[in-house]
């Protein structure tokens, strides 16, 4: 049976349209996931000062209180600040907050917008109204980005706080607003991980707080499934100025912890030492990847005089300028469609994409020499057997044109935006389709976005393993996962 918060979680959550959903990035917490997150805070006495920011129909805060009637909290008093800009849900969050209510607790239903006064409060401006040094905090934010010039960007930016989605701003107040040592748990999107919008809130995270826990849900469908929340989401431990130690990082399919799994890590397995992007990392196995324990895997790719960049040509930019089919004025145009066969296969008829695009002074900036590259498409989700998919173009595919054009939905390696060796192409093709390659990037990488920067901070074997592993590739007929992994374990070890 399902109990009274999970009844009243169900009831807005169906009752709630798309629209408004996506006006406040409003996603209740399951029951098993509320549970799961209050057992997340250690045991502690004394005086309860508890933000819950975002707090929907209140479900988080009941399952702290719950345990603290529980006994496992040895708390002689809790106080409950609980904001929630959507009115018409107070009176659910009223419902289940009451049922905890006598001597030893207080709350506070705040219907303000948490983020200026928040700000407010932290900046001490004369009419802010003042907000106390929380013990705790329990989160699931609003998941929506937040506009460049938008009033809230920039309160935040006025309290020194960058970032790009409501919920990375939401748990970095709550951090500020942390008394030392305070405890923070917050189920948010694992976007943060990695990429270069998020830097500066990972470095904030990072700068002043011990990251404790980690918990990752192997599905993305099944946490928010009410919802249809298609996000990777994570849990995340966190205590304002706590000495840094092991991670604990624990996994489960969804949020009933069925098959939930633990393990502890040493923190520069979190966050590797010499990554100045800082990407954090989540190791789903007690050992290290192929590549943390191979030692040939250890060179950047400025080590190997190899770039990355993002395919330039944006379609819709240029679209006067694209063609369905080919003509003498045209050179090919490559978009992921034409590597679904894990070789260039162009042009393709009937594509709803074009295949060329014209060559002239407008286009011409945008374009590449023709020659060997390897390529990787930018989008792949979790679910897909590889996230990192790699294919080969070969110049002779588009019989003897002088120049090719990416689309935007590619990664291109290249040497100073000029063709590679083939035997490095077809090596870095053959090392990014490694399943410890795979391993490696689902450890960082939460979203549906391959990015450049992700593949440019990637450690690869040197040059003269990839040219072996080109020239073996390019004598092959058919290449299977098998073959591809046997060969680099033998080659790299």
């Amino acid at each position: 049976m399902l109990s009274d918060v999970e009844q009243a979680r169900l009831r807005p959550t169906k009752g709630i349209d798309a629209q408004k959903k996506s006006q406040f990035g409003q996603f209740f917490t399951p029951a098993g996931a509320a549970a799961f997150m209050a057992n997340l805070f250690p045991s502690a006495s004394g005086i309860c000062r508890l933000l819950d920011a975002g707090a929907g129909i209140g479900s988080l805060s009941a399952a702290f209180l719950e345990r603290w009637r529980s006994g496992s909290f040895g708390f002689r008093r809790v106080e409950l600040d609980a904001f929630e800009m959507d009115a018409s849900l107070h009176a659910e969050l009223v419902s289940t907050i009451s049922t905890h209510d006598d001597a030893a607790f207080s709350v506070a239903i705040r219907g303000e917008d948490f983020i200026h006064t928040a700000v407010d409060a932290l900046s001490g401006g004369l009419f802010a109204k003042s907000l106390p040094r929380y013990t705790h905090a329990i989160l699931n934010p609003p998941y929506k980005k937040i506009g460049s010039s938008s009033a809230h960007r920039l309160a935040l930016r006025s309290i020194g706080i960058e970032t790009v989605n409501l919920y990375s701003a939401f748990v970095a107040l709550a951090v500020k607003l942390a008394a030392p040592g305070g405890q923070i748990v917050a189920i948010i999107p694992r976007s943060f991980c990695n990429g270069p919008y998020y830097r500066p809130f990972r470095d904030f995270i990072l700068e002043h707080t011990a990251v404790h826990h980690i918990h990752l849900f192997e599905s993305r469908r099944k946490t928010f499934k009410d919802d249809a929340v298609l996000q990777e989401n994570v849990i995340i431990h966190l205590q304002r100025g706590g000495c840094q130690g092991p991670v604990t990082v624990s996994t489960s399919t969804d949020d009933t912890f069925f098959d939930l799994t633990t393990h502890k890590h040493s923190f520069d397995r979190i966050v590797f030492s010499d990554d100045p992007e800082r990407f954090i990392h989540i190791p789903t196995s007690p050992g290290k990847t192929a590549t943390e324990l191979l030692p040939a895997v250890r060179y950047r790719l400025a080590d190997l005089n190899i770039k990355i960049s993002t395919g330039p040509v944006v379609d819709f930019r240029l679209r006067e300028h694209l063609r369905d089919i080919p003509v003498p004025t045209t050179v090919p145009l490559l978009y992921p469609k034409h590597f679904a066969t894990g070789t260039a296969t162009w042009p393709i008829q009937g594509m709803k994409k074009p295949n060329a695009i014209e060559l002239n002074a407008q286009t011409e900036k945008w374009l590449y020499p023709n020659g060997f590259y390897c390529v990787v498409r930018r989008f792949s989700s979790k679910e897909e057997e590889r996230r990192v998919v790699a294919s080969v173009v070969e110049p002779d595919t588009f019989g003897g044109v002088a120049q090719l054009g990416f689309e935007n939905h590619l990664n291109v390696f290249h040497e100073n935006k000029r063709g590679l060796p083939r035997t490095i192409a077809y090596g870095l093709a053959v090392f990014l389709n490694t399943t410890a390659v795979d391993q490696a990037f689902r450890q960082f990488n939460g979203h549906t976005q391959v990015n450049a920067t992700d593949l440019t901070l990637m450690k690869y074997p040197s040059r003269d393993v990839l040219t072996q592993l080109g020239e073996w590739a390019i004598q092959q007929q058919n290449l299977t996962q098998s073959m591809i992994d046997e060969k680099f374990g033998a080659l790299a070890a």
